[in-house]
C-alpha cells in the first residue's frame, strides 16, 4: 500500500494540534525573553525569535487555510517534521545537547506514534535521531552569566543523546503498539454497536408488527363478514359476485398473514419485560439453528438445578448465538450444550466435535481479541478474524459473564460461560 493511501486511515485532530503548537510557541517566546532580558544571559536570540515568528505563521496558515478538521497522516508528517527542525534550530543557538530542555525534541515523534501510521513514526524518529547527533557536535554555547563557563566531560555529553534516543524509541514503540490496539478495538466496538442497533431495530419492527396484527384483526373480520353477506345478497349478479369473491379471498389472505405474526412466540406485547431463564435462551437459539442446520443439537439439563430468571437481554441472546453459531459452523456432526447451576454459580458450556481452537491463539490467550488470524496453515482458511468471538465475549462480559476457552482432550472446542447467581438478577 502506498504512503498516500495508507495515510488516509490515520488522522490527527487539527484543533488539538494547533492548540498544542500555540502552547509550545508561547513557552518558547517566554523562555527567550526571560533568559535574554530578565536573567541577562547574552546569546544570539534574533534567529530564535525569527524562527518562532515563522512558526506562528505556519500555525495561522494551518488554522485558516486548511479546511479539513482531520489532518491525514501524510500532511501531519510534513508539519511534525517542520516542528522537529524548528525546535532543533532553537537548540542549535542555545546550547545544543547541553540544553536542559533537549528532551522536548522527541515530542513530535511520540505524538505521531499515537495518531499516525508506523511509516510516519519511523520517518520522524529517524529525523529526530539525526538531529540529535548533529546537536551533540555542533551548537552555540548554552546561555550563561559571564562569570560561569559550563563544561561537561565528553562521556557525559555523549550519554545525553544516547539516553534520549533510547527513551524516544521506547516511547514511540509503545505509542504505536497501544495506538494500534486502541484503533482496532474501537473499530470492533463500532461494528458491535452497529450490529446491536440492527438487532434492536428488528425487535422494534417485530413488536410493531405484532401490535398491528392485534389491532387489525377486528376491522379485518368486519370487512370479511360484510363481504360474505354481500356475496349472498348479490349471488345472481355475476359482475358484482366476482368482485366480492376477490375481496373475500384477499381478506382471507390478510387474515393468514396476521395469524402468522400473532403465532410467533418471540413477539409478545410484554417482550422487553419478559423474565426468562438461560434454558429459554438456549432453546430459542437452538431452535433457530435447527431450522437451517442438519447437525445434531443436544441440550443437557441434568445438572441445571437452580433456574434463575432475569429480564430478557438481546445482548445475551446475540452473545450466546455467536458461540452456538461457531460451534454449528465448525462441528462435524453434533453440538452439545450443558446447562449447570448450583446455589452460587450458573454455567453454559458449548462443546462441538470439530477441529478445536487454533493452538497458537489459545496458547497465547488471544482468543476474544478482534482482528487476529491464526498462523496455522491447516486452519487459516477456515477461521476468520475473531470479530464474532470478540463481539460475543464482549456482550456477555457486559452482562456479568466470565468466558473461558479450551480444546477438548479428544476433539472439538469448549466455551465455558459462567455467571454468579447474584449477578444474573442484575441483568436488564
Amino acid at each position: 500500500m502506498r504512503f498516500a493511501e495508507t495515510s488516509k486511515i490515520y488522522t490527527l485532530n487539527k484543533s488539538t494540534y494547533i492548540n498544542l503548537r500555540w502552547i509550545a510557541y508561547i513557552g518558547q517566546l517566554i523562555t527567550i525573553i526571560l533568559v535574554q532580558f530578565f536573567f541577562e544571559f547574552k546569546f544570539n536570540y534574533v534567529p530564535c525569535i525569527l524562527i518562532i515568528l515563522i512558526s506562528i505563521l505556519t500555525n495561522l496558515y494551518l488554522k485558516f487555510k486548511i479546511q479539513d478538521n482531520q489532518l491525514d497522516s501524510l500532511f501531519s508528517t510534513v508539519f511534525l517534521t517542520y516542528d522537529i527542525f524548528q525546535i532543533s534550530i532553537l537548540f542549535f543557538f542555545t546550547g545544543g545537547i547541553t540544553n536542559p530542555f533537549i528532551f522536548l525534541i522527541i515530542i513530535p515523534a511520540v505524538f505521531s506514534s499515537q495518531f499516525l501510521n508506523i511509516r510516519s513514526s519511523v520517518i520522524l524518529v529517524s529525523i529526530t535521531s539525526i538531529l540529535l547527533i548533529f546537536l551533540t557536535f555542533f551548537y552555540f554555547d548554552l546561555p550563561h552569566p559571564d562569570v560561569l563557563h559550563f563544561h561537561t566531560p565528553s562521556y557525559y555529553l555523549y550519554s545525553i543523546p544516547l539516553a534520549i534516543f533510547i527513551g524516544l524509541n521506547f516511547l514511540v514503540f509503545f505509542g504505536v503498539k497501544f495506538g494500534t490496539e486502541s484503533r482496532i478495538r474501537k473499530e470492533a466496538f463500532d461494528k458491535m454497536q452497529e450490529i446491536m442497533a440492527k438487532e434492536n431495530e428488528l425487535i422494534s419492527l417485530g413488536g410493531q408488527a405484532a401490535a398491528a396484527a392485534h389491532s387489525l384483526g377486528t376491522p379485518l373480520s368486519t370487512i370479511l363478514l360484510t363481504a360474505k353477506e354481500l356475496q349472498k345478497e348479490f349471488s345472481e349478479n355475476i359482475k358484482i359476485k366476482n368482485d366480492l369473491d376477490l375481496l373475500v379471498s384477499q381478506s382471507n389472505r390478510c387474515s393468514e398473514i396476521l395469524k402468522k405474526l400473532t403465532l410467533n412466540p418471540t413477539i409478545e406485547d410484554e417482550f422487553f419485560d419478559e423474565e426468562i431463564t438461560f434454558e429459554d435462551y438456549v432453546k430459542e437459539i437452538v431452535r433457530s439453528y435447527q431450522e437451517i442446520s442438519n447437525k445434531k443439537f443436544i441440550i443437557n439439563l441434568d445438572k441445571f438445578d437452580k433456574k434463575i430468571k432475569s429480564f430478557k437481554s438481546q445482548e445475551i441472546i446475540y452473545g450466546l448465538r455467536n458461540f452456538i453459531g461457531n460451534a454449528n459452523k465448525f462441528s462435524k456432526k453434533k453440538i452439545e450444550i450443558f446447562l449447570i447451576s448450583n446455589s452460587k454459580e450458573t454455567e453454559i458450556v458449548v462443546k462441538d466435535d470439530g477441529p478445536g481452537f487454533p493452538t497458537d491463539l489459545i496458547n497465547k490467550a488471544r482468543l476474544g481479541e478482534p482482528y487476529i488470524r491464526t498462523s496455522d496453515k491447516n486452519h487459516i482458511s477456515k477461521h476468520g478474524l475473531g470479530l464474532g468471538t470478540f463481539i460475543g465475549k464482549t456482550l456477555l462480559e457486559r452482562n456479568y459473564a466470565k468466558i473461558t476457552f479450551k480444546n477438548s482432550e479428544f476433539e472439538g472446542a469448549i466455551v465455558r460461560i459462567r455467571w454468579n447467581n447474584n449477578d444474573i438478577k442484575k441483568i436488564n
